[in-house]
């Protein structure tokens, strides 16, 4: 099917590694995959939220619109 000599290995179980752990397996181009954030992380599955705040925006965004406990 495919041209031999012009597409890339194929590693059809490929570990996928978050924090030191396979967390699963996948097929890819590379033997390893080295991630910071996979579903059983992330805040969208786990139902958890971290409000990243940079430079007060957040805050900046509170005193703007009238929701921050300071004016209450």
């Amino acid at each position: 099917m495919a041209k031999p000599g012009i597409h890339p290995t194929w590693y059809p179980e490929a570990k996928v590694y978050c924090n030191g752990e396979v967390v699963a397996v996948v097929g890819s181009t590379k033997p390893e995959l080295h991630v910071d954030v996979w579903s059983g992380n992330h805040p969208f599955f786990t139902g958890t939220q971290k409000i990243i705040d940079t430079e007060g925006r957040v805050e900046r965004f509170l005193r703007k619109y009238g929701m921050s406990d300071e004016q209450k």
